[in-house]
């Protein structure tokens, strides 16, 4: 009878732990639909508080003297070909060729080397 005695005294540690996690997260649960609600609220509020602006009145925008076409054509032009020659500059660059397998096959054979030189050395041979 004593093995059933820990077992229930295991069985009410198990359910007690489980109760106390379960009323924890409730809580934190709750408090965070708490601090939800209350900045709804505060939001709600805020926006009730925010007056609509004065009308502003309508300014009327003085005349630009305008570009003659013949000067714009040029600005046009100095523009385009500087885009053009930073553009030039930019060119891609061809790929590289991948490096042979011979080197790849080098460096294998060389690690594999190390490796039977440390084995070597250690007795493991």
């Amino acid at each position: 009878m004593v093995t059933w005695e820990f077992f229930l005294e295991g069985l009410y540690i198990t359910i007690l732990g489980v109760a106390v996690v379960f009323l924890v997260l409730g809580i934190l649960a709750l408090a965070m639909y708490g601090i939800g609600y209350l900045e709804r609220v505060l939001i709600e509020r805020e926006k009730a508080e925010v007056k609509p602006l004065p009308k502003e009145e309508k300014v009327v925008a003085e005349e630009k003297p305008s570009i003659e076409p013949k000067k714009l054509a040029i600005i046009t032009a100095a523009i385009l070909a500087y885009i053009a020659e930073k553009n030039a500059q930019l060119r891609p660059l061809p790929f590289k060729k991948k490096p042979s397998d011979v080197w790849r096959l080098y460096g294998i054979q060389s690690q594999i080397e190390e490796v039977e030189n440390f084995n070597y050395e250690m007795g493991a041979w």
